[in-house]
């Protein structure tokens, strides 16, 4: 019997000791982790934070000490060692093997141009057209289809128009009457202009003193005939649209502007475009009108851009790309574009501390953004000038290759604790009593599924009213504890196990 009592004691002070050995190297880890590089004299100077049990990180202590929750001490943290919850440290080597790159916050001027898509289209504003005045009909037609290019003054069509005949015979019967009045042939000449009659014709109706039935109508611009109303022998009324004619000398061009990009957008602003049919030549322009409606699908407005055309070789329909001049610059925060991470809600930089250790921390730290142009991004608020952020391997700083962990600790009050909640769970276990002390009563017991608990050797506050009579150091007991909003795990009820002996 005594044997046995031998052999059990060992191999509880076995458990026991591996247990402790197992804190001891946590804790020794931890304090490794944190400890710097530099020499004994200057880490003496440094001054912890805060001191923190490692399995319960979220709890802080203002003085060193042992752990509530676990047989080990408190572990010091350093304002250099990670102490703020948003930090990453990583060493030089990782930093190398992760290609991680830093760049420095700088200032300067931002570019605002930037390009458009567009395509061109006829100037609406230059529009001519030709109406039949009095009635009558085709003999003849000179442009016979919609898009024929025509000059100012070219024949378009001859119409005969027997109102016109009456007209002419008037006016050269009072032209030849010695005794008519120059009043009264002043207005049959103007007669002649109301019914339709150009000033050509009145003048080749008084040269040869006679009456023409046919009238010639010419094109009133240069361009082409975007639309055709006459055909060879119809019958004409009088305000029938024959010709529609649209100018070629200046088109437009209505370039589909992202919505980001409409405040930089100004009427009268230069414009220079390209075709693909013309690579490397540029046509001047300026912007006319800003259209008041944004495209819902590809969320763009138009920005209407008129340029000069003296030589036809802009064509509506074509492709055209815009590059619209840049502004007044300014000097502002540049940051590299890639280094700043847009999670959709916020806009995030790593910024990089060189720790006293010789190792590198990193932070996550939200920011304004501005424009951007040329691969930088402005910063209009949350970084300094000489700031270092880092251009590459934002993904890879966190110890798990995960950004989301870091910016979420730093998103969560650190020293706030949880509220408490009106009753803890209860959790149950099988364990045996190592020790029955005044601050309470030691149990190695084994693993506790409701906490995902491993087994383990751990302090317990006493449960109300103490322990059972029957219950000494030793004794095998069935137990059930809860955890309060602090992690402090406290006894409900112990009951010793049917048969339990020491």
């Amino acid at each position: 019997m005594n044997r046995n009592v031998l052999v059990l004691a060992v191999a509880t002070a076995l458990v026991a000791g591996g247990i402790a050995t197992g804190y001891w190297l946590a804790g020794s880890r931890t304090h490794t982790a944190h400890a710097p590089s530099a020499e004994p004299t200057k880490a003496a100077e440094r001054k912890p934070l805060y001191w923190h049990d490692p399995m319960y990180p979220q709890q802080k202590f203002d003085k060193p000490g042992r752990s509530p929750y676990m047989d080990m001490d408190l572990v010091p943290v350093y304002a250099d060692e990670g102490g703020d919850a948003s930090a990453v440290t990583v060493s030089p080597r990782v930093m190398q093997n992760l290609g991680v790159r830093i760049a420095e916050v700088t200032e300067g001027s931002l570019q605002s141009s930037f390009e458009a898509v567009g395509a061109v289209a006829f100037d609406e504003r230059s529009v001519a057209v030709v109406q039949a005045r009095v009635n009558g009909f085709i003999e003849k037609l000179f442009a016979r289809a919609p898009l024929d290019a025509v000059v100012r003054g070219q024949p378009l069509a001859e119409i005969l128009a027997p109102e016109w005949v009456a007209a002419q015979e008037e006016y050269l019967a009072l032209r030849r009457s010695p005794v008519a009045n120059p009043e009264l042939r002043a207005a049959a000449r103007k007669r002649l202009l109301l019914v339709g009659m150009n000033e050509e014709t009145v003048a080749q109706v008084e040269a040869e003193g006679r009456t023409r039935a046919s009238i010639t109508l010419t094109a009133p611009i240069s361009g082409v005939i975007a639309e055709l109303g006459a055909r060879e022998g119809m019958a004409v009324m009088a305000g029938a649209m024959l010709f529609r004619i649209n100018g070629l000398a200046t088109v437009w061009v209505n370039a589909e502007v992202p919505e980001s990009r409409a405040g930089a957008l100004r009427p009268g602003a230069e414009v220079h475009a390209t075709v693909p049919a013309y690579p490397g030549e540029r046509f001047p322009g300026r912007i006319t009108a800003i259209l008041p409606e944004v495209n819902a699908a590809t969320r763009t407005l138009k920005a209407r851009v008129e340029v000069p055309n003296p030589h036809g070789k802009l064509k509506p329909g074509m492709y055209a790309t815009l590059d619209f001049a840049p502004q007044k610059s300014r000097n502002v925060l540049l940051v590299p574009s890639e280094a700043v991470i847009r999670t959709g809600t916020r806009d995030v930089v790593m910024v990089a501390e060189a720790g006293s250790d010789g190792k590198q921390r990193f932070r996550a730290v939200d920011v304004e953004v501005g424009a951007e142009s040329g691969g930088n991004t402005e910063i209009r608020k949350g970084l300094e000038r000489g700031m270092r952020v880092v251009a590459s391997g934002q993904f890879l700083i966190d110890s798990e290759s995960s950004l989301k962990a870091t910016t979420a600790r730093m998103e969560a009050p650190a020293a706030e604790p949880k509220p408490a909640v009106q009753a803890e769970p209860v959790h149950r276990g099988e364990a045996r009593v190592e020790r029955i002390g005044k601050d309470g009563v030691t149990l190695s017991h084994g693993p506790i599924a409701s906490l995902n608990m491993p087994a383990m050797t751990m302090v317990y506050k006493a449960p109300p009213g103490g322990m059972p009579a029957g219950v000494k150091e030793g004794a095998r007991v069935d137990f059930t504890f809860t955890v309060d909003d602090k992690g402090q795990f406290a006894l409900t009820e112990v009951t010793p196990r049917t048969g339990g002996k020491p």
